[in-house]
């Protein structure tokens, strides 16, 4: 799964929000293989989008039942 913009994060649903929360790689882990300068502007960026997609999911008052059921455990 491809990390969203910060503008995809700030327009995004709370059933998004959550999914992106639950199946998002941790930040950096598509960089590892580059070098460590890259590696770091890449990292820095992603947790980023982790840090707001966070945040986001905060204001939505986290998960509910419905949203945990609807995007499962295993991603599609």
């Amino acid at each position: 799964m491809n990390y969203p913009t910060l503008t995809d994060v700030y327009l995004a649903s709370h059933e998004q929000i959550c999914e992106w929360h639950r199946f998002l790689q941790s930040p950096g882990i598509s960089a590892i293989n580059l070098s460590h300068k890259e590696f770091e502007i890449i990292a820095i960026a992603e947790k980023e989008v982790v840090d707001l997609i966070a945040a986001r999911l905060r204001g939505f008052g986290g998960f509910t039942p419905a949203i945990s059921k609807s995007i499962g455990w295993i991603k599609r």
